[in-house]
């Protein structure tokens, strides 16, 4: 049965799947069905105590607990309009976030609280901590606050984004357009109600907040939430006792499990780096680790869903050999957010599989050489628009529907889709070629002394930014490590080496027109999204010769999130 409203979801779980359990906190409290629809309940009665309304909006500033899945379902539940806040956004953003939606309502947790400004949280109706629903404020009391049943076409959330290259926007989703993605997900791979999900996004992501909460919520399983960062030393022990079925992830946390544990581990000394270049040595070396990472991960995944951005062809070609279950999927907040995806059995390195049922896609200005255009797509799950900012929205939406993704994209000839970048992050060759930095930076990362990589234009040149690996460099040179310390000359001319190594490493690899002129050292990480995505436009302008971190603007730092 379709359905389509939020309202409709929480009914027909909490009825069906009473007894069970709907969430947990890792080595803490459980939380059934039926208890959340009690919770619901008495949230629901709190806002209207505090005079909250039908369409009011009202925000959630939170790390992932269950009474962030059960505040959400109260509030849509109500007609309210939910505006879910990244906690790693600054107080600026946050201030700025809830003045521009107008929310009059929030849910907090105890870390993130000192956050909001005196000022922001004076001039709100109720602040409620999402810890025990315990009140920290309330400014209006015993009002005449009111619920309804929402409709499909109802405003259900307003999403803010944290992307790469733009102005901040919120995004605007009605309860249809985001219970549709239950039945167009259920029809790419089906999730039961003895599935175990081990929560480590943020729910105000709304890759996490859509299949690792609704999807989750819809199907009756439990969700259990670390409730603590998702550090490694937090990570192993968790997944050990959890065992989990299905997890959601982004790119850079398997990036990291291969280069910190997989890659550095086979190219610790040239001998066995040397074996490690030969294919079928490579291939049993993979295997071998790939039994030890499902062991790692509880031996009971069957969905490892990876989103967020493009995934390293290098990974995911590690993830292939070593036979690890994985999972791929493509989308925007805009979106809601899947648009396309691929399952164990249908994986092809480098594309995300094809669009999901319901949805059209297109290319538009098409590179007649390379089949390369923007995606254009057609999907039941687009947003309604950018709250107060039609210009913007009819930027990307056509009268006609089809929305315009802003990523360069190509079909194989089975439908397959196959991203290639943002088209903002082109940059274009002296003759005019379409150069793709993520292309790039994707041989870049494959290199064993490189954390992250950037490819940007300079002076009409390519120049690579590489964040170094500096355990993976000591444990190859071990021997030089106190003479580095100890002269700083020599370490210098060692850098400037490795530097043209890797620049010859990537030009071996990469067409002629993508080849790098300089290869620079960032010394400190780059500065990311909340949800880890490198911001580009901090780095773009850049002068040459300048090698400090970006100062951040806050009015400059938060755009559409993308994939």
């Amino acid at each position: 049965m379709k359905l389509n409203t939020l309202y409709e979801v929480l009914q027909e779980s909490v009825k069906k799947f009473s007894d069970r359990v709907a969430f947990s906190v890792w080595r803490g409290a459980e939380v059934t069905y039926k208890e959340v629809g009690e919770r619901v309940e008495r949230i629901q009665e709190m806002l209207k105590d505090a005079d909250i309304q039908p369409g009011d909006r009202v925000a959630i500033l939170s790390s992932s607990v269950p009474n962030w899945g059960i505040s959400y379902f109260a509030i849509t539940s109500a007609g309210y309009v939910v505006v879910p806040i990244m906690p790693d956004f600054t107080s600026e953003d946050i201030d700025r976030i809830v003045e521009h939606s107008d929310s009059k309502a929030l849910f907090v947790s105890d870390k993130l609280f000192s956050k909001l400004s005196k000022k922001t949280a004076d001039r709100l109706n109720i602040v409620v901590r999402t810890k025990n629903l315990g009140i920290l404020s309330q400014r209006v009391k015993g009002g005449n606050g009111t619920t309804i049943i929402p409709q499909p076409d109802d405003l259900a959330a307003i999403i803010y984004t944290s992307g790469t290259t733009s102005q901040p926007k919120g995004v605007m989703h009605t309860h249809r357009t985001l219970s549709s993605q239950l039945w167009m997900i259920d029809k790419l791979f089906m999730v039961y109600e003895t599935d175990i999900f081990l929560s480590v996004l943020p729910l105000a992501h709304t890759y996490e907040c859509t299949i690792g909460l609704i999807l989750a919520f819809y199907h009756g399983s439990h969700v259990v939430y670390l409730d603590k960062a998702p550090t490694v030393s937090v990570l192993m022990p968790a997944m050990r006792e959890v065992r989990p079925t299905i997890m959601l992830t982004v790119p850079l946390i398997i990036e990291k499990v291969y280069r910190g544990a997989v890659l550095k581990k086979f190219t610790a000394n040239k001998f066995i780096s040397t074996l490690y270049g030969v294919g079928f040595i490579r291939r049993a070396l993979h295997r071998m680790a790939g039994k030890k990472l499902t062991k790692t991960f509880g031996g009971r995944i069957r969905f490892f869903g990876i989103g967020g951005a493009k995934l390293d062809t290098s990974v995911e070609q590690f993830l292939q050999e070593a036979k690890f279950i994985y999972d791929i999927g493509y989308g925007l907040t805009e979106t809601a957010p899947l648009l396309a995806g691929a399952v164990d059995g249908m994986l092809r390195v480098g594309s995300t599989g094809p669009l999901l049922t319901g949805i059209e896609g297109r290319l538009e200005n098409v590179n007649p050489e390379t089949g390369i255009g923007e995606l254009l797509v057609k999907t039941p799950s687009l947003m309604v628009g950018y709250y107060k900012n039609e210009e913007a929205t009819r930027e990307v939406i056509a009268e006609d529907g089809w929305f315009r993704t802003g990523d360069l994209a190509s079909f194989d000839k089975d439908g397959w889709l196959y991203i290639r970048g943002r088209s903002k992050n082109v940059i274009l060759g002296p003759s005019g070629e379409n150069i793709f930095p993520e292309d790039i930076e994707s041989v870049l990362n494959q290199h064993v002394f490189i954390n992250e990589s950037l490819v940007i234009e300079q002076e009409g040149h390519l120049v690579a930014l590489v964040n170094i690996d500096k355990d993976a460099l000591e444990a190859r040179y071990a021997e030089l490590v106190d003479t580095w310390h100890q002269k700083k000359e020599e370490w210098i001319k060692f850098r400037d080496e490795k530097m043209e190594e890797i620049k010859q490493y990537v030009n071996e690899r990469v067409n002629r027109y993508s080849r790098i002129e300089e290869v620079v050292e960032e010394e400190q990480e780059f500065v990311k999204t909340p949800s880890k995505k490198i911001r580009r436009f901090l780095y773009n302008n850049r002068p040459k010769g300048v090698t400090t971190a970006p100062t951040v603007d806050n009015t400059e730092t938060k755009s559409e999130e993308t994939k």
